[in-house]
């Protein structure tokens, strides 16, 4: 279990005293009980200290069963430590699909949600869109339901691990679809402020990959529904791709997902990444920020204005749109909005230099960061981007009264 003692990425060491893995909710209901201190891990993929604890961790990935589909009302109940690897070829092959997926198909159900973790796609809300009822283990180990319409649901759907440790949950589904990926190379800059609109609104999804440099995009993916119209050869000045890529263009491209416009299922497509891959580890830094959709061209050209001090420390950084929800704490909180993902060098130091270099520059467009990425803004910054925080303090005042799911994280962005 040592390897469960720092995240997916190794920058942080979690510090905890005790790790548990429990593989029933019963035994979860006891750990919870006996425990002073814990967080809930899933599968350890934020880059900050928002999963850390000194005291004890709990696990979930043994509690990754799905306990049923219901056919009729179009949902899946599942348990709170399952992937979304694991679960989507099982919904695939019943007919059913999950209208949104993250780049990684290898990250929990349950911490996705708790983030507000998403994909890309004018018309794709984040993940935690798609839960309609949670099960909720409390401080006391009772289980807490709350279903879509409930008072507590909005707030507690992205709840960053502090309202309790999701047990189950519960989905709503489509019917399964089929995508065709296309990438674009070297879309000129000038065409992307122009035509920005119509351009992140081609395709069901669609990603930028840049280097902030150069005068293009470094590239295009296009992620059509395979019963859209055919993609162009030529794509707002942009060239097609005779052959698959990898985000990183020198990078062997076949951990990356099929592309030249070959018809596959949904969650084949969706992600940038297969599944039978093992994401990197201990190779990156990550860090993403969301700025209103409607603010999308200024934000992107007041980045440009600081691409000499971005790309020294870049890998590659990718630019992508998210729908409005409901959720208190999710950044996109009934705002359409542009995230701007950065893959950063395995230099923290480095990077600590440029990220607030970012966030001034962002600053105007009352930037929010990704729950689970590193960030510098000051606390109270973050804190007054959301104007349902002060329910959300209540709410996780009312389920976890003596604070027994909060950490250093919590406190200091949260309390």
């Amino acid at each position: 279990m040592d390897e469960l003692k720092s995240n997916w990425a190794g920058n942080i060491a979690y510090g905890a005293r005790a790790v548990h893995a429990p593989s029933s909710v019963d035994e979860l209901q006891e750990i919870v009980r006996r425990a002073g201190k814990l967080r809930a891990l899933g599968s350890r993929h934020s880059f900050n200290t928002l999963a850390a604890s000194d005291d004890a961790l709990v696990w979930m990935g043994r509690l990754d069963r799905v306990l049923g589909i219901d056919r009729a009302a179009g949902r899946v109940t599942v348990e709170g430590g399952i992937t979304y690897g694991q679960l989507c070829p099982l919904l695939d092959a019943e007919g059913f699909a999950l209208p949104n997926l993250a780049s990684l198909p290898h990250i929990s159900v349950a911490g996705a949600c708790a983030t507000a973790t998403h994909g890309s796609g004018i018309g794709n809300r984040n993940l935690a869109a798609a839960v309609s009822g949670l099960e909720i283990v409390t401080a006391t180990g009772e289980i807490v339901t709350l279903k879509r319409g409930d008072a507590d649901f909005d707030g507690a759907v992205v709840g960053l691990g502090a309202a309790g440790i999701v047990a189950r949950a519960t989905l709503e589904l489509v019917p399964r679809f089929e995508v065709r990926q296309n990438v674009y190379l070297d879309l000129p800059y000038g065409m992307l402020v122009e035509n920005y609109e119509a351009i992140v609104g081609s395709a069901y999804s669609v990603s930028l990959f840049t280097h902030w440099a150069g005068e293009s995009i470094a590239q295009v993916w296009l992620k059509g529904l395979a019963d859209a119209p055919a993609a162009p050869a030529e794509f707002f000045g942009a060239r097609a791709a005779e052959r698959p890529y990898h985000p990183l263009i020198s990078m062997d491209p076949a951990p990356a997902t099929e592309q030249l416009g070959v018809p596959g299922p949904w969650y084949q497509r969706l992600p940038h990444f297969r599944m039978e891959f093992t994401p990197s580890a201990g190779a990156e830094l990550q860090s993403e920020y969301f700025v209103a959709r409607a603010d999308a061209v200024a934000a992107i050209e007041a980045l440009r204005a600081i691409q000499d001090r971005i790309a020294p420390c870049l890998f590659v950084s990718e630019i992508r749109t998210i729908a409005a929800d409901e959720a208190w704490m999710s950044p996109n909180y009934r705002q359409d909005s542009l995230a701007f993902h950065f893959t950063w060098k395995p230099d923290w130091p480095a990077v600590a230099k440029v990220l607030p270099l970012i966030e001034a520059q962002l600053g105007p467009f009352d930037v929010k960061p990704h729950w689970g990425k590193l960030f510098t803004l000051p606390k109270a910054e973050v804190q007054a981007r959301y104007e349902r925080l002060a329910d959300f303090r209540a709410l996780l005042q009312r389920l976890d009264p003596g604070g027994k799911f909060r950490n250093a994280f919590i406190d200091d962005y949260i309390f």
